[in-house]
């Protein structure tokens, strides 16, 4: 029997909202170190695929495996190796970007390195001021710093570019290619493909919840 291919492999994934399908029987694969950008129109399925790579939602068909292991089926594991920059930044508000480095390091049982980490996304670890009083584009990077934590086998990026100034950008960029010559699998959902493409030496296109070839 012959072993699972590493990286990431996403066999005839569905996912739907009552009627409406998402996600439509996609499938890819994406070798270690690899960044890939998945890119294609408003609604046409990107949030939701990497929301189901994330085990954030459940797929309703198909199967998605990391180095051959299930995502869903080994989620608990897994979700300790995968990073997910999501819409929803899910800081805490009151906190300083110190702090809410400290606490998530806490809860996930991460080794604490607040200050390197915040330094990495070009934020100041020693600026007190509540993360409610940040700008978007600040938000970001702190949220992406914290996603950074987990050292992940395989990171999925929504829109990591969005609130960001031509230097975030950058940086941004400069993060993924760390990230993917680590040896992870990196997944961009992107609505800048001509940035993304600095990175990423493959493409996943959609359209209405499904992949196609162009």
């Amino acid at each position: 029997m012959s072993a699972a291919p590493p990286g990431l492999v996403v066999d005839d994934l569905a996912r739907r909202y009552g009627r409406r399908w998402a996600v439509a029987r996609v499938s890819f694969a994406v070798e270690p170190g690899t960044a890939c950008q998945v890119v294609g129109p408003n609604g046409s399925g990107k949030s939701t695929l990497l929301r189901c790579l994330a085990t954030a939602l459940p797929a309703n068909h198909g199967t998605a495996r990391l180095d051959g292991q299930e995502l869903w089926t080994h989620r608990r594991s897994l979700r300790k190796q995968v990073a997910f920059l999501s819409h929803a930044s899910r800081l805490y508000e009151d906190l300083s970007a110190r702090d809410n480095v400290a606490v998530w390091a806490r809860l996930g049982g991460y080794p604490t390195r607040q200050d390197a980490l915040i330094e990495r996304v070009g934020l100041e670890p020693d600026r007190s001021d509540p993360v409610h009083s940040f700008s978007a584009g600040m938000r970001r990077r702190l949220a992406l710093a914290i996603a950074l934590m987990k050292k992940p086998r395989m990171l999925l990026l929504d829109e990591p570019f969005a609130a960001l100034d031509p230097q975030g950008r950058e940086l941004v960029l400069d993060i993924v290619r760390d990230v993917r010559d680590a040896g992870a699998v990196v997944l961009m959902a992107t609505h800048l493909p001509e940035q993304a493409a600095h990175v990423c030496s493959q493409t996943i296109r959609l359209e209405a919840g499904r992949r196609v070839h162009a």
